[in-house]
This record gives C-alpha cells, sequence and structure tokens, in this order.
C-alpha cells in the first residue's frame, strides 16, 4: 500500500528533472508543505540549495537550473542573453566563451530571485532590466541535459550585446561577432528592428551589418526602423561616421 507522503514525492521526482533548482513556491504547488519538506530532507531526498530553495542530493546543480526554475516554476520573464547566448549557440566560440560571466535581461521592474543572485554558481551573474526590446520576441528553447530553458536567439542576442555597448561589452568584439552571423533571418530580425525603441543599437547594428556585407542585408527594409534624427556619440574622442551619424571607436572604423 502507498502512503500519501510516497506518493507526493513519487510525483514530485517524476515532475522535476534532475539538474533543476525546486523553488519552495513550487513544492507547496506539488503539496509539499513545509513540514513534509523538512520530513523528505532528514530522509535525504531534498537539500537545501538556498533560502527558498532547494536540490537533490548529490545533484550537480549550475546556473541553468535555476534558470529553470525561475522560468518553468516562478514564471518570470528572465532570460539568458547577449554574449550567453551567442556562446550558447556557437557564435562566440573563438572569442569569450561566456563562462566568466552569465548575461540576463528582463523587463524594467522585474526582481531576480533572491536565492538565485545570492547562490555561488562559479560565474558572475549581470542583469540587465530594460524594455528596449519586446519581452517574448526572438527567443529559443535550448536543451540542457534534461530539461529546456528559454534563451535569446542569436538575432536578439547579438542586438542585446550592442545594448550594453560601450560600457559592458567592447564594440570591435560585437563587430567581429555579427561579422561571424551569416545565417541570421531576416524575417526575424526585421522585426526585432522595428520594435527596438534604441536608437544606438539601431543604428550601430546597421553600420556593422553594411560593414560586414551580410547578404540578408538586402532583405532588410530600413525604411522601416528608426533611427532618430541628429548624431550619437557612442564613444569619446572616436571617428564620426556621416552614413550613420555615430561617433566610434577608431579601431573599429579601421577594421
Amino acid at each position: 500500500m502507498t502512503l500519501p507522503n510516497e506518493s507526493k514525492l513519487k510525483n514530485l521526482l517524476e515532475q522535476w528533472p534532475a539538474g533543476t533548482v525546486a523553488t519552495s513556491a513550487w513544492l507547496e504547488t506539488m503539496g509539499i508543505s513545509k513540514q513534509l519538506r523538512l520530513s523528505y530532507h532528514k530522509s535525504k531526498w531534498l537539500e537545501p540549495l538556498a533560502n527558498g530553495a532547494y536540490k537533490r542530493p548529490l545533484d550537480a546543480i549550475e546556473w541553468q537550473g535555476g534558470m529553470y526554475a525561475i522560468q518553468k516554476q516562478a514564471n518570470l520573464l528572465i532570460h539568458p542573453g547577449g554574449l550567453t547566448a551567442l556562446a550558447f549557440q556557437g557564435a562566440a566560440h573563438y572569442l569569450r566563451l561566456g563562462g566568466d560571466k552569465v548575461y540576463l535581461f528582463a523587463q524594467p521592474r522585474t526582481i531576480l530571485p533572491r536565492w538565485f543572485k545570492n547562490y555561488n554558481w562559479g560565474a558572475e551573474v549581470s542583469f540587465y532590466r530594460t524594455k528596449f526590446l519586446p519581452d517574448l520576441l526572438g527567443l529559443n528553447s535550448y536543451e540542457v541535459r534534461t530539461f529546456s530553458i528559454q534563451i535569446s536567439s542569436s538575432e536578439r542576442a547579438i542586438l542585446e550585446c550592442l545594448y550594453l555597448a560601450p560600457e559592458a561589452m567592447d564594440l570591435v568584439e560585437c563587430y567581429q561577432i555579427l561579422e561571424g552571423l551569416v545565417n541570421l533571418r531576416p524575417q526575424l530580425l526585421q522585426e526585432l528592428l522595428e520594435k527596438c525603441t534604441s536608437i544606438k543599437v539601431v543604428r550601430l547594428f546597421l553600420y556593422m551589418a553594411e560593414k560586414a556585407n551580410h547578404a540578408w542585408l538586402k532583405y532588410l527594409d530600413k525604411t522601416k526602423f528608426n533611427i532618430g534624427s541628429g548624431d550619437r556619440s557612442i564613444v569619446k574622442e572616436g571617428v564620426y561616421n556621416a552614413s550613420h551619424k555615430i561617433t566610434i571607436p577608431r579601431e573599429l572604423a579601421e577594421l
């Protein structure tokens, strides 16, 4: 005869992918009360990861397993983007591998859970709240062993890199990455650039795409992009590009 608590544990383990975090709030929805969590902890079925989060004993947890809990259990619109997403998709393998820093993006006023923020993931986590692109546009499912998470597509991720430049991303590195993105999807790029509210990002992207002479560029309708008016000084003491009315680093202009 199966006891109620044993049925709950069996159900929990069936719905809890290995390598992922289980939040206290999600465990409550699974019928696992605080008292039951203490019992499972004593029985070595649960192990506290941080305040409000648990892992399976002996389970190796990386930040992707925490992101699974954020997206699938807490239903928060937070996603890995920028260089992190590009590295996952092989676009930045010849530069930084994205392992030393994790770039996360969300809309303004979104709060990164304290348990995720305070846990030592073995990598620096940078969390950016911005609405320069719509919430869900240009996200892909990325498989991580026994589970999947939503990350930025290459089309969205390169725009996120440009958004962080030049303060948190080097513009020459951004160009080198964009130069290798030969298979970007024009239809998705068109929608992203039309809805992009950062004039700096749109101008930099068009400048770099033209400089790289990508084949997909001819399929974009640039008349629908908001490029604003007037000059934009991206860096101080740089080189002025009259076509796009931007001041860029000399080393980028000379590539």
